[in-house]
Parts: structure tokens; C-alpha cells; sequence
């Protein structure tokens, strides 16, 4: 695949003979999705995602990075017309499409997980007739569905009640769940931590304008959040799409919406001089941090002044149509470690964890799993780090 393809800048609106390759493409190969090479897969990627770019006249010029489009302009896929979603389905999974590695923290294993599949318009999934959709979801991801608390597919009205399915409340293990000096995941995803935003912005987060500040369009509490620690959680379309808190304490504020678009939140996109954080729609949540002084032993603990606060950011991702606050999430109300915050409609999303400097120590396989840009494969409740 010719590399200039992932920085070359297309009109939209020039429909040509690239379409009708891509289609012959697609159609030719459809059936030896197992055999088809690296090479053609990327470059058949690039392909799709040209052309669907250029679907439309009425859309602005798009960029367009090597992996995958990182904007909203593909409202109105031509393909859509030839084929039906079960195939796009059936293409993204066999293709890989924007592969990465991944860590399995399980066996420490790489693996190979797609990432782009939502080219879809979110609300088509609100629709009772998105129905249809769920075995063949099921089947393409092999879902167990041992888990849920309504395990009956039939049950559920539309595509998104079946994405943000609930689960039977012990199908998660909350580590040290009645210490608050633990710090366990938010969400099933892929994580990334450090130690602090120089950290991140160096290794991971490549965004001209990345800031702490733009983040949550707060000066004066991002100033207290100064090159802090965070965290990344970032959701696939085949995860557990709802998140809970991290850490025990009491929401502070009322959890604040932030307008924007919808960027992808793809680690390619991460990596490239794209303001994805920083743009993305997204809720900003302050949790007032409990702090345990006895270590259960009779041991004292020194407090630590740093572990006050931390803040909690859910961010939409392409085509995502909403992030959905619950209960818990509402100022003033406690929050245990593994109590639901919310959830997010189809899509892929992302969390962000936020910790003052020397507040928190994350465990170090997952520091040094980030340091090497890899993603680790983790379960809400897992324990990923301790109060300093």
C-alpha cells in the first residue's frame, strides 16, 4: 500500500471510478475473507473508507489518515444500498480493519482487535426494527450471554437496549472493594495508564492541542490537576458498554455536558495530531475522594493531601448518539468502587481518569504496557492502581 495514502487529503463529492473498484472489491472477496493478505486487507481499508468518504456533495473536505477516517463525514454511505449491515459487519470482523495489538492482561498475550465498525448512523439502532441486528451481533463477536441479567436476546426492544445490557450484579469482582485506596477499572476496555499528562501526550495522546484544560474546559480545575496521572479506557463495539466508578467518594458537582463532535477515539486517531479528546462530546464528573487512614491492621496511614479528587470524563466516539448519566452519577450522591455511572449508545467510546499529581500509583505492567503504546484488556473492578 502506497504510505502517501494516509495523509492525502480527498474533496468529497468526487465520485468516480474509485467506487465502483471498491465495490468489485468487495464483492470478489467477500468470500475469502480468511484468505486475503495484510496488503490488500489495509489497502482495501483505505479504499472503503475513500470512498465513503466521497459519498456526498454536501460534506466539507475530509483528511483522511491511514487506518481510517477520524471525522463525521460519512453520514451517507453509498454501500449501504448494495449491501446489507450484516456484510459490513462480516467485513469488519474478517478484515480486521485498523488492526492494532493489543495486551491480554489475562495471559499477556498480543492479540488482534479491530477497530473501526460503526459506520452506521447511531439512531437507525434506537428503531424497533434494529431488532434484526442482535444475533447477528452476537454471532460476529461471540458474545457469552451468561452474564446478563436479561439473557433472552427476544427481550430487548432495540438494537441499543441490547448494546448497553445490563449485567447480573456479581459478573464483575470489585477488588478490595471496601478500600478506598484501591483504584479499579471503570469499564471492560482497552487501558491505558501514566503517570502523568507529559507521560501520556508523549507516548499515547498526540493531539496538537491537548491540555487538561481543554479537556474540561475549566482553568481553575484543571490548574489543580496539573500534569496529573490518568487513565484511558477505551470501549470496542463488542465490550460491556456501560461504566462504573473507579474509586469510593461522593460526586461533587453536577456532572457537566461539553458539546462537540464526534472523532473517532481509535488509537490512530489518538496518535495523530487530532484534537480528539479535547473536541469530542463528552461529561466532566468531580468525585470527592474517600481516603482510608487505618490500613485494617491497626497500622496507621498517613493521609495523602493529593488524593482529594478526581475527575471522571466519558467521551463520545464516532457516531455514538448519546452518553446516558444514571443514577449515581448526580452531585451529591456516594459512590462504592464498581457503582454504575452510566452508558454509552453504539458505537466505540472512552473514559478518562484523572488524578492530581502523586495522588495515585498505577500497577506497573500497565505503565509499562503504555510506555510501548499498547492497550491492556481489562474488566470492571479489576484492580490498576493505589493510593500514594
Amino acid at each position: 500500500m502506497d504510505p502517501s495514502l494516509g495523509t492525502t487529503a480527498f474533496q468529497a463529492g468526487q465520485k468516480n471510478e474509485e467506487q465502483d473498484h471498491v465495490l468489485g472489491s468487495l464483492q470478489e472477496h467477500t468470500s475469502e475473507l480468511n484468505q486475503a493478505d495484510l496488503e490488500y486487507i489495509h489497502s482495501l481499508a483505505d479504499d472503503l473508507h475513500k470512498s465513503v468518504a466521497n459519498s456526498s456533495p454536501e460534506v466539507e473536505p475530509v483528511q483522511l489518515y491511514e487506518g481510517g477516517i477520524l471525522t463525521t463525514a460519512n453520514h451517507r454511505s453509498w454501500y449501504r444500498n448494495v449491501h446489507p449491515v450484516t456484510w459490513v459487519h462480516k467485513i469488519y470482523k474478517s478484515h480486521h480493519f485498523g488492526n492494532y495489538v493489543v495486551c491480554n492482561r489475562a495471559s499477556q498475550k498480543l492479540q488482534h482487535l479491530f477497530l473501526e465498525e460503526s459506520l452506521k448512523q447511531g439512531k437507525h439502532f434506537d428503531a424497533p426494527e434494529s431488532v434484526s441486528q442482535i444475533p447477528h451481533f452476537v454471532k460476529t463477536y461471540k458474545l457469552d450471554l451468561t452474564d446478563l441479567l436479561e439473557p433472552d436476546i427476544a427481550n430487548y426492544g432495540n438494537f441499543n437496549e441490547f448494546f448497553s445490557r445490563k449485567l447480573k450484579p456479581d459478573a464483575r469482582l470489585i477488588a478490595e472493594k471496601n478500600d478506598p485506596n484501591i483504584i479499579t477499572s471503570a469499564a471492560d476496555s482497552r487501558l491505558s495508564c501514566f503517570e502523568s499528562v507529559s507521560s501520556a501526550t508523549e507516548f499515547w495522546i498526540k493531539g496538537q492541542s491537548f491540555t487538561i484544560g481543554r479537556l474540561l474546559q475549566d482553568e481553575a480545575l484543571a490548574a489543580q490537576f496539573d500534569d496529573g496521572s490518568l487513565a484511558v479506557f477505551r470501549l470496542a463495539p463488542q465490550d460491556y458498554h456501560r461504566f462504573h466508578s473507579p474509586v469510593q467518594g461522593t460526586i461533587a458537582t453536577q456532572p457537566v455536558n461539553l458539546g462537540g463532535t464526534y472523532f473517532t477515539v481509535n488509537p490512530m486517531a489518538v496518535n495523530e495530531n487530532l484534537n480528539v479528546f479535547t473536541e469530542n462530546v463528552r461529561t466532566v464528573s468531580v468525585i470527592n475522594l474517600d481516603q482510608q487512614q487505618d490500613g485494617g491492621d491497626g497500622a496507621g496511614v498517613a493521609r495523602n493531601e493529593a488524593f482529594d479528587q478526581c475527575v471522571f470524563v466519558s467521551i463520545g466516539a464516532l457516531l455514538v448518539g448519546s452518553i446516558k448519566l444514571t443514577g449515581a452519577a448526580g452531585s451529591g450522591n456516594k459512590v462504592n468502587k464498581g457503582d454504575e455511572l452510566g452508558y454509552f449508545a453504539y458505537g466505540g467510546s472512552t473514559c478518562i481518569l484523572l488524578f492530581k499529581k502523586g495522588a495515585v500509583t498505577f500497577d506497573k505492567d500497565l505503565l509499562a504496557n503504555s510506555k510501548m503504546k499498547l492497550e491492556t484488556l481489562v474488566r470492571v473492578g479489576e484492580h490498576i492502581g493505589t493510593r500514594c
